[in-house]
């Protein structure tokens, strides 16, 4: 993968994570004010149900994750019925979820007075003592929402992101990258090999009229040799650049690529590609 489509997809990354960093701030705060209106809304029938339509709300706290407080400037009794019916109404047209821990809680010592569990399947829900009222008293109404798994669909994005990673730290860490200097030559250019014109990025020779294909691997050690001319380049050099970065150790397989190279080079005389024996191969050029 060459270095444009590298950038190209660290920035894809970058700007997904930061859409779903920004989303899902934006869907919390979202998610908070709606539930605030909503216990406000509760709030105030249940003060009607104590035909109190003059003392205050006080402001909808959120007291933890996903957990909210609803105060009264006054005190007020609660029919555990209709503190069920009403805030269950009042969830559902603003279309919170359904699971849901609701506790009244005397403003004083904090003790839980009543308390219940709202379910999707309502034989899931736990509502106990129905029809016994709580006294006048000062109160205050915590609602805790429960978190229901992530569908896979809901997770769609993170997996896509999670990929991006790995395929990322694949690139840049696990997979071994050949050295520029190997591929120094730019695209439609070419490199003077004598009386050829090397053209790597399209693995051929060009002299005059003759037009030499080359393999890849011929090309790799091509492109080692053209960029140490006259010098001796070692046999464990060649062999860990063009085979061992690809996870592939060979045996004579340099030998046999470097005699097909020779004979595809053999037409100009200026050039010899020479065994160093026991050392390696020198890209000899007469200059």
């Amino acid at each position: 993968m060459n270095r444009r489509k590298k950038y190209l997809l660290i920035a894809f990354f970058l700007l997904l994570i930061t859409w779903l960093v920004v989303n899902n701030s934006k869907d919390t705060k979202q998610f908070s004010e709606i539930v605030k209106i909503s216990l406000r809304e509760a709030g105030n029938k249940l003060l009607l149900t104590n035909r109190d339509s003059t003392s205050l709300i006080l402001p909808v706290i959120k007291v933890g994750e996903l957990k909210y407080k609803l105060s009264f400037q006054s005190e007020l009794f609660i029919n555990p019925d209709s503190l069920v019916s009403v805030i269950k109404r009042s969830f559902n047209k603003s279309e919170l979820p359904k699971k849901y821990r609701v506790e009244v809680l005397e403003c004083k010592d904090k003790e839980v007075s009543y308390s219940y569990e709202i379910k999707e399947n309502i034989g899931g829900s736990i509502i106990p003592c129905k029809g016994r009222i709580l006294p006048v008293n000062c109160y205050t109404i915590e609602v805790r929402f429960i978190k229901e798994k992530r569908s896979f669909i809901n997770r769609i994005p993170l997996f896509v992101g999670v990929l991006l990673v790995v395929f990322l730290l694949y690139e840049f860490l696990f997979k071994k990258k050949k050295e520029e200097s190997n591929f120094n030559v730019k695209e439609d250019e070419f490199l003077l090999i004598g009386n050829f014109h090397f053209y790597s990025d399209q693995n051929k020779l060009v002299k005059k009229d003759l037009e030499i294909h080359l393999s890849k691997k011929e090309c790799e050690l091509l492109i080692i040799f053209a960029n140490n001319p006259n010098e001796i380049v070692k046999r464990e050099e060649l062999t860990k650049r063009v085979w061992e970065d690809n996870g592939v150790i060979v045996g004579r397989s340099l030998d046999t690529y470097v005699s097909k190279l020779r004979k595809k080079l053999q037409s100009d005389s200026t050039i010899k590609l020479v065994n160093i024996h026991g050392v390696g191969y020198k890209l000899q050029l007469k200059k």
